[in-house]
Formats: C-alpha cells, sequence, structure tokens
C-alpha cells in the first residue's frame, strides 16, 4: 500500500513536469501488494475490536503499510468498502460523521 500512495504522489507531481523530464513510474497492482500481506492470527473477518485490534495496528506499524479508513455515506458505499477489502484481501476502517453513525443506526441509537 505503501508504495502504490508514494506512486500515485510522485505521478500527481510528474503531471506538472514538464513532458521531456518526466519519468515512467511502475505502480504494483494492488492484488500483487495485498497478498504480500499476512494478517495476524488474532485478526478475523468482521468488526475488529480490543487485542486484536492493537495487534491488526501494531503489524501495519512494523510493516509499514497504511489501513485506508473509508467514511462512508451510506450503505452503498459500505458496500462498496467491504467488497473492495474482500478482493484485495486486506483490512479497511470504515467510518460514520456523527451524524452518518445516527442516521445508520436510527435515532433510538442517539
Amino acid at each position: 500500500m505503501k508504495l502504490v500512495v508514494l506512486s500515485l504522489a510522485l505521478g500527481v507531481c510528474a503531471a506538472f513536469a514538464p513532458a521531456s523530464t518526466r519519468a515512467t513510474h511502475t505502480v504494483p497492482s494492488m492484488s500483487a501488494v495485498a497478498s504480500d500481506i499476512k494478517l495476524p492470527a488474532t485478526v478475523k473477518p468482521g468488526v475488529v475490536t480490543g487485542e486484536a485490534l492493537m495487534d491488526l495496528l501494531a503489524y501495519a506499524k512494523e510493516k509499514g503499510f497504511a489501513i485506508p479508513a473509508v467514511n462512508a455515506v451510506s450503505s452503498c458505499g459500505i458496500n462498496a468498502c467491504l467488497e473492495a477489502a474482500a478482493k484485495f484481501k486486506g483490512p479497511m476502517i470504515v467510518q460514520f460523521s456523527r451524524g452518518g453513525g445516527q442516521f445508520m443506526a436510527g435515532k433510538a441509537v442517539a
């Protein structure tokens, strides 16, 4: 993940450089990057909390990758996040704003 983000950032900067000085960058495929990630044994599919969450964050720090956090504003967005995480076999944080969380959970939870 770190390589992809770095490559994307370099690609954006290169867009503003004169054509004669632009270098070509090879971005590794997401599936190739994700296949190198072997999550800790305590991390199971689904909602991760407690010790498993601490293990996951420590592992990400140790291996030098970020866990993407997506602010979901609809059930379609949540489904897209979960599909992407499943496709690339990697962790993802689905986050909500306070209002978004109340809307998704219902007014009784507020």
